[in-house]
């Protein structure tokens, strides 16, 4: 709050000399101070909560071949996103043995598959292999690597195509063009 000061200076005293009065202008910048550190607060506060959240993925690099043992079907649970927010999946088979394609929504019907099957593969030997098809969105795909990193699956790939019988058992099982 500013003040200013009235009281002192000049006036007539026994035979003295007339002077103007000198009024103080001391400004209390107290509030100012209050303002520019809540305006700080806010600034860093909002600037914290817009900044935008994403997922690591991490891709193995191209040039290196590194040798890998090849891995048990029966370790695998691949996953074919489909059309109307459903996906499909096979577990513990390949596709040309005749599995059976269980379907189920994104959200805690996929997540209660992944922790079922992940139980069933002794230690960290489970693998999901997801495989988007034509009728898939991308909020598909976002949905089941959240699912991922959700259930904390360590060891998942991404593959961008179908095989010969995997279109098939999609065809015939889910009833869709592969």
């Amino acid at each position: 709050m500013a003040e200013i000061n009235t009281g002192g200076g000049g006036g007539k005293h026994d035979g003295g000399k007339v002077r103007s009065k000198k009024q103080s202008t001391r400004v209390d910048m107290t509030p100012m101070v209050d303002l520019g550190f809540l305006l700080i607060t806010f600034f860093i506060l909002a600037t914290t909560l817009s900044k935008p959240s994403s997922m690591t993925l991490n891709v193995p690099d191209k040039t290196k071949k590194e040798e890998t043992e090849p891995i048990k079907a029966s370790n695998v649970m691949t996953v074919f996103l489909g059309k109307d927010n459903k996906a499909h999946y096979i577990f513990g088979k390949a596709a040309n043995e005749d599995p059976e394609l269980k379907t189920v929504g994104y959200g805690y019907e996929f997540r209660k598959a992944i922790q079922e099957n992940a139980r069933k593969v002794p230690g960290d030997k489970f693998v999901v292999v997801i495989k988007p098809t034509k009728e898939s969105t991308y909020k598909n795909m976002v949905d089941v690597l959240d699912e991922m990193a959700i259930t904390k699956t360590k060891r998942y790939a991404l593959v961008d195509q179908l095989t010969p019988d995997e279109k098939k058992i999609l065809k015939d099982k889910a009833k869709f063009d592969a």
